[in-house]
């Protein structure tokens, strides 16, 4: 078993071919298959290496590895044989009308009732029509003549999936400056790298259909199809000239790659969407059948829930990284420990590096109060029992208990009213430093 993902690097990636990258890595690790990262470049004029770099980044960021990639850039000469079979077998031919009086077919076709198919005048050219064309200089496109019929596959996510070739337009394979669509360099890389299950979006359906046919016409075993339903903002659909949902922005703002992979492995699909901590726990879990056919709206509060339970759940070792992120320096073990559980995000961890490392300004409600805790504090080593020590000798001290009693402490102590527990932050923070914030009273 074989499948690929096959982004143009003409863009960033956003969440929903992130999805589409994930699913096929889920697939070729649960069917223990092998998975192709085509970089599909033929458009050299809006291609760009940087996209092509960062592609791969993000897929690395992921932990979304590949067993093999491959350039289309690089492989021209693979096509044009393609080209010249088609052109033999009489399946591509010549057509000359220029941008605009195809929009004006297709609008007296609308205008009538019709469907806007293609009426292939392109082949009803004769030998001194096109000698005329090519004198006025004139170049063609090149369309792929579909054979008669239906065309139909079982579809591991939509079922039972027919075209009747009647709806469909002869594609255009190559356009007037000699640059290939993405029709015959996918189907020819499919064939040559032996891909036996094409996963990817709705939106490549009818794609498909043609596909079906060109697999045929060069001799090529058709694959396997899975088309699962796209993934959209509250604003429409998603894609890499808007720069929504970017996967570089998820990165930049911390987010943890297992919230992203958990949430866009379950999405659309009849699982709970949980945290799950690793990819292999994902693998285990894959099953394409349990996608729905139903489109899927995005958020990003719907990652951010899952972000914070994969922050609270991250290692030490995991997390030393975002450390050096933050510039932090010799965080201990026990640090990361306390501060973990009441994190929202991971740029938090400065303000109690902070707090627990630097100054603070204090928010004294009572300054008597205050003074009187600052005279109670113990002595000596300070751990996790020296909270309850030094509470119960403020409460007998001064008759409060409760929230009365540790929020006054708490706002002087950190100047926050929210955070880890006193019994594991007083240690970290230090006699002195306790000392020096209540004595500002």
């Amino acid at each position: 078993m074989k499948t690929r993902f096959a982004p143009s690097p003409t863009g960033l990636l956003h969440i929903g071919n992130i999805r589409t990258a994930l699913i096929c890595y889920l697939y070729a690790k649960k069917s223990r298959g092998e998975l192709l990262l085509r970089i599909d470049d033929t458009d050299t004029q809006r291609s760009k290496a940087e996209y092509a770099d960062k592609i791969q980044e993000d897929l690395k960021w992921l932990g979304l590895n590949w067993d093999e990639i491959a350039f289309q850039s690089k492989r021209f000469d693979k096509y044009d044989a393609a080209v010249e079979k088609l052109k033999a077998d009489g399946r591509l031919y010549a057509c000359y009308e220029s941008a605009e009086e195809l929009d004006v077919k297709r609008k007296m076709q609308l205008s009538r009732g019709l469907p806007p198919i293609y009426d292939r005048a392109g082949l009803k050219l004769t030998a001194d029509e096109i000698a005329k064309f090519e004198a006025e200089g004139k170049t063609p496109h090149w369309r792929f003549k579909m054979a008669d019929g239906a065309i139909a596959w079982e579809d591991e996510v939509r079922g039972s999936t027919k075209f009747e070739t009647k709806n469909l337009s002869d594609p255009i394979l190559i356009r007037e400056n000699g640059a290939y669509t993405y029709m015959l360099p996918s189907t020819v890389d499919d064939i040559e790298f032996e891909i036996t299950h094409v996963l990817r979006g709705e939106d490549h359906v009818s794609n498909t259909a043609i596909q079906i046919q060109l697999f045929e016409a060069l001799g090529g075993d058709v694959p396997k199809f899975a088309h699962t339903a796209m993934v959209k903002s509250k604003e429409g659909k998603l894609s890499k000239r808007t720069g929504s949902a970017g996967v570089g922005e998820l990165c930049d703002d911390k987010i943890l790659p297992m919230a992203v992979n958990s949430f866009l492995a379950k999405v659309g699909t009849s699982d709970s969407i949980e945290l799950r901590p690793t990819l292999d726990d994902l693998v285990a879990e894959f099953d394409i059948n349990k996608f729905g056919r139903a489109p899927t709206i995005y958020t990003i509060d719907d990652i951010l829930r899952l972000n914070v339970k994969a922050l609270h759940e991250l290692s030490f070792e995991d997390a030393k990284p975002y450390f050096a992120g933050l510039k932090l320096t010799d965080v201990k073990h026990d640090f990361w420990l306390a501060v973990r559980p009441n994190l929202e995000n991971i740029d938090e961890l400065y303000e109690w590096w902070t707090i627990c490392n630097g100054s603070v300004k204090p928010i004294i409600d009572d300054a008597d109060f205050a003074a009187k805790a600052a005279e109670l504090l113990p002595d000596g080593e300070w751990d996790e029992t020296t909270w309850k020590s030094w509470a119960d000798a403020v409460k007998e001290k001064t008759g409060r208990k409760g929230k009365e009693l540790f929020m006054p402490l708490r706002k002087a102590i950190t100047g926050m009213e929210h955070g880890p527990e006193l019994k594991v932050l007083l240690p970290l923070i230090g006699r002195e430093k306790v000392l020096e914030r209540l004595g500002r009273a």
